[in-house]
């Protein structure tokens, strides 16, 4: 239960519906894809699996899961036309429904991939129930992230092993910082920072102020 910080975490938010788990929930997994992207994507491809597979036309998934990788919140009324409105900005969407078990094993799980010219992301997430989610797996960059999923965390790229050791000895001087992750692939460095709770606006300030890159995930 470590993932709800209050009872209305288990109710579920303010939503345009139908349900929390296949609608907000998926949603929020597009939001992660949406954060990661920092641009517009010419292709979004989503793959589900699962209970998702099986149920995402009936549930809203489809509308749902678009409207958060183009940077929609659960309760704008824009949700319903959000895949009208992403093939009117000249991205190409398709929906796979996986037959395999889910990489997460977890029923309600969707495969996002964003891709243009300049750039590719794969953002593997599940809906737990009650709008919230875990990601445990981002190809972001070069660098393949396996992660312990819970939100909130944050994630920098970083240019050298020197940058991540001085960024990580200040780090553990803050109360918000739980514990970091690092991950290098050829020349990258990808700083995960797992944080106790989703900052406030002054600690995102801060925090901003200290990685120029950085991308704060909240739960």
């Amino acid at each position: 239960m470590k993932q709800y910080q209050s009872v209305f975490d288990i109710i579920g938010p303010i939503m345009i519906g139908p349900s929390s788990s296949h609608t907000a929930g998926a949603l929020a997994i597009g939001q992660v894809a949406y954060k990661l992207f920092k641009g517009r994507p010419e292709k979004i491809t989503v793959h589900y699996f699962e209970s998702f597979a099986a149920t995402h036309r009936g549930h809203g998934t489809d509308f749902a899961i678009i409207a958060g990788s183009l940077g929609l919140d659960c309760y704008d009324q824009r949700i319903l036309s959000s895949i009208t409105t992403a093939k009117k900005k000249g991205i190409e969407i398709s929906f796979i429904e996986e037959k395999q078990p889910s990489p997460l094993d977890h029923p309600n799980t969707a495969l996002i991939e964003m891709v243009n010219g300049r750039q590719q992301i794969k953002v593997c997430g599940c809906s737990i129930g009650g709008g919230k989610i875990e990601v445990p797996q981002i190809e972001y960059g070069d660098c393949q992230l396996k992660l312990a999923g819970i939100l909130p965390f944050a994630l920098s790229r970083l240019s050298t092993i020197k940058e991540v050791e001085q960024k990580i000895r200040v780090l553990k001087t803050n109360d918000l910082v739980h514990s970091t992750a690092l991950f290098q692939q050829q020349q990258q460095q990808v700083l995960v920072v797992y944080l106790k709770r989703n900052p406030t606006a002054r600690e995102k300030v801060r925090l901003q102020q200290f990685f120029t890159d950085l991308i704060i995930l909240e739960g």
